[in-house]
């Protein structure tokens, strides 16, 4: 299967990303460009070049076809996540702690949480794009990973 993403970038509030998710950044992006399923609602020639960033709690995602012609903005407000994106983190602290801790135990539950809680958004993300692009849902899930990776100060600021 060739994947309709050909390249993602993303731009991060600071310039960089953040250390701690860089694996989980690189395997996003890499999955996403060998099997991404992603189909515009009014363009359809695929493989798209991706931009994303967040910008005032919104994911923008921009996006470019194989012609070059640039596709309208997707502007995504992350409100609706902001429980998911809180509970993402708090897995992902929990987990690190656990293994710190070499209570080997405590890991699996944690990582299976977490997977619930990326199907839960990869779900959300579907039902509200469902008008102006199609995914699949392992597409939707690794693009959660990505707004997760984008905006982690800012979700620590939600964790409030």
């Amino acid at each position: 299967m060739i994947s309709a993403i050909k390249s993602i970038t993303l731009h991060y509030p600071d310039g960089h990303a953040p250390a701690s998710m860089q694996n989980e950044q690189k395997q996003a992006i890499q999955d996403l460009c060998a099997e991404g399923v992603l189909d515009f609602a009014k363009d359809h020639k695929a493989p798209y070049h991706i931009d994303l960033s967040v910008q005032n709690k919104q994911l923008v995602l921009q996006a470019t076809n194989d012609d070059g012609a640039e596709l309208p903005q997707l502007i995504l407000s992350l409100s609706p996540y902001r429980s998911i994106i809180k509970d993402y983190f708090l897995m992902i602290e929990s987990y690190e702690q656990a293994r710190q801790e070499g209570n080997t135990v405590k890991l699996e539950p944690i990582d299976m949480a977490r997977r619930g809680l990326h199907n839960e958004a990869a779900d959300l993300m579907i039902e509200r794009l469902k008008d102006k692009a199609t995914m699949d849902h392992a597409t939707a899930r690794r693009l959660f990973t990505l707004i997760c990776v984008l905006h982690m100060d800012q979700a620590r600021l939600w964790q409030g």
